[in-house]
């Protein structure tokens, strides 16, 4: 072996070469500019006007800009489902309390899917609701023609 090969890479001579400017590094390409968009402020869902992002309430409308998120614990589906069904059966007093439409327009699907049982068990419990008053009405009417057919009767006795 040759002693510039025994020798370790720091130590190997290395010739001077002279660096020649070429037309491309004298004239350099201009920088490429990204084009950014700008941010875009968050809008209130209720009137929609620009609000910041730090805004709790919109000072336009006061709507809450910061909405928790629907609960979905048993409990509170225990209690929704309690609510639909006895529903009909308070004829529909308290329909804007009722907080199924809440959970229908949630972007959760969790959330969605309570809101459609619960929008179920409302309408099932709407037609049991309807079906037994249609059945006491008719036995209403049907006593009540009774008894109007037992007016007849009533001097015959004497």
């Amino acid at each position: 072996m040759s002693e510039q090969e025994q020798m370790p890479p720091s130590e190997n001579p290395v010739p001077a070469v002279p660096v020649i400017a070429s037309a491309e590094s004298a004239n350099p390409a201009p920088p490429v500019r990204i084009a950014t968009v700008p941010a875009v402020p968050p809008i209130c869902p209720q009137c929609h006007l620009p609000v910041l992002p730090e805004y709790y309430f919109c000072p336009n409308c006061g709507a809450n800009l910061r909405l928790r998120p629907l609960s979905m614990t048993i409990g509170t589906q225990v209690l929704l489902y309690l609510f639909s069904a006895a529903l009909p059966w308070i004829a529909y007093v308290a329909i804007t309390k009722w907080p199924g439409p809440k959970y229908l327009r949630s972007e959760d699907p969790r959330a969605r899917a309570i809101g459609w049982i619960a929008l179920g068990i409302l309408v099932v419990s709407s037609i049991v609701a309807v079906w037994l008053t249609t059945i006491w009405i008719n036995q209403q009417i049907s006593s009540a023609m009774n008894a109007v057919g037992n007016i007849g009767s009533f001097g015959s006795g004497l």
